[in-house]
């Protein structure tokens, strides 16, 4: 053995050596208290076969100059032995009460056995005892224990809505951290590598403290030990290529080695589920456009700005007039027919042979309404600057061409985007649409 095992054994046996002597020192201090107080002083009535007196229906007058005196029990040594034969057995020792004789006069008490001294009256024969009712823990006197930081597997799990990130759509990589780690330090981490994939990343942190998924920006530093980052299997650009498989994998291992984590990759085949979905996505990846085009006077660009803010429209960096609804989602554009872009400087001077509404289908919400308020527009448009609605081929559209281009090309498209489980206008369509 060493001489810590040795020590070990050596402070066990000092310690079970102390605990027994205390107990016995308290068995001795309780023997003395107990027969301090119960001097044996009579016959015991248990042992020698006599009766206890029975409590007299009346009592007689006692005289005012010699009152009766009650007469305290006595304890005889072979009586204990005979009661506690007769008792449940105790953890510790008790003092054993015995009656002896008392005067026909005096009431004959009870008393139960104490451990230490109390105030309580005593109880007579003819009265029931009420066993003592123990006292409930003060609980203010408890102190309050510190906070204990949960690990991972301790901390309530909470699933990661498919609005940040779709297993369908998105190879999804998973990690939990021993320690939380600043969420701008994860972002930062394999940066350069993952600039050179064709799809852009997503990430998604569980923030604690809010108790739900957030995506992660590097305007927002927040303390992340659950993390989940996904890679579009399919966007505009088409299916994600092997390469950057390859590619994104080899980066997550190096996070997960410098994090200290874990990194759950799904072990499904992302290249045919990314074959599939672009599939889906070519049936129903379209754009509406309604042009309007001058009968042979140009639209003057001070005329068009003045009716697409007239309409709610607001110019953008990216050369476009936007309507919005009211919760901040595109519904529907205006741009030049030609290919000079629209901006705030240019619409002074500027002047146009024709302008375009566009609708993109997956990426608006009810579709088929917003194509009605979109149509309207453009004929309010057409009224003013003296212009024709036409098709790509520059033919004229009615309203029966109207009502066909709603319902083939936006009723149906959206349809098959719910019966897909990915709605029109939904956080996932416009990550798989970008």
């Amino acid at each position: 053995m060493t001489e810590l095992q040795l020590g070990m054994i050596g402070l066990s046996a000092t310690v079970v050596v102390g605990v027994y002597a205390y107990n016995k020192w308290q068995e001795y201090r309780h023997r003395k208290v107990a027969e301090a107080m119960l001097k044996p002083g009579h016959d015991d009535v248990l042992l020698n076969g006599g009766a206890r007196p029975a409590r007299r229906e009346k009592q007689p007058e006692r005289s005012p100059e010699k009152p009766v005196e009650r007469v305290e029990p006595a304890c005889a040594a072979p009586v204990a032995d005979a009661v506690r034969h007769e008792m449940p057995p105790q953890n510790d020792p008790e003092p054993v009460v015995s009656f002896a004789e008392l005067p026909d006069e005096a009431p004959v008490p009870v008393f139960m056995p104490l451990e230490e001294e109390t105030d309580l009256p005593p109880v007579f024969a003819d009265e029931p005892v009420e066993e003592p009712v123990p006292s409930r823990p003060v609980i203010d006197s408890v102190p309050a224990s510190p906070p204990v930081e949960r690990t991972p597997a301790e901390i309530p799990q909470v699933a990661l809505p498919p609005e940040l990130l779709d297993p369908r759509i998105e190879l999804i990589v998973a990690m939990e951290l021993v320690e939380p780690v600043s969420s701008r330090q994860i972002l930062v981490s394999q940066r350069d590598v993952l600039r050179r994939l064709g799809k852009p990343v997503h990430w998604v942190g569980f923030d604690e403290s809010r108790r739900k998924w957030l995506p992660l920006h590097s305007d927002e530093d927040i303390p992340v030990r659950r993390l989940r980052i996904g890679l579009p299997l399919v966007n505009r650009l088409g299916p994600v290529a092997e390469g950057d498989l390859a590619l994104f994998n080899t980066a997550m291992q190096a996070l997960a080695d410098e994090l200290m984590a874990v990194a759950d990759l799904p072990s499904s085949r992302p290249l045919d589920q990314a074959a599939e979905i672009d599939r889906f996505c070519a049936a129903v990846d379209l754009e509406i456009g309604l042009n309007l085009v001058s009968r042979g006077i140009p639209f003057p660009g001070t005329k068009i700005r003045a009716l697409a803010e007239a309409a709610g429209m607001t110019l953008g960096v990216d050369g476009l007039f936007t309507r919005y609804d009211d919760a901040g989602r595109p519904q529907f554009s205006l741009q030049n027919y030609e290919n000079t872009l629209f901006s705030g400087d240019s619409l002074r001077t500027l002047t146009t042979h024709g302008i375009t509404f566009l609708l993109d289908v997956p990426r608006v919400e009810h579709g088929e309404a917003v194509f009605v308020q979109m149509v309207a527009q453009a004929q309010r448009f057409a009224e003013v600057l003296q212009g024709t609605l036409v098709d790509d081929n520059r033919n004229p559209l009615g309203e029966s061409q109207l009502d066909h281009i709603r319902r083939e090309f936006i009723g149906k498209p959206q349809a098959t985007m719910r019966s897909f489980g990915l709605p029109a206008g939904s956080p996932q369509a416009l990550r798989l649409f970008s």
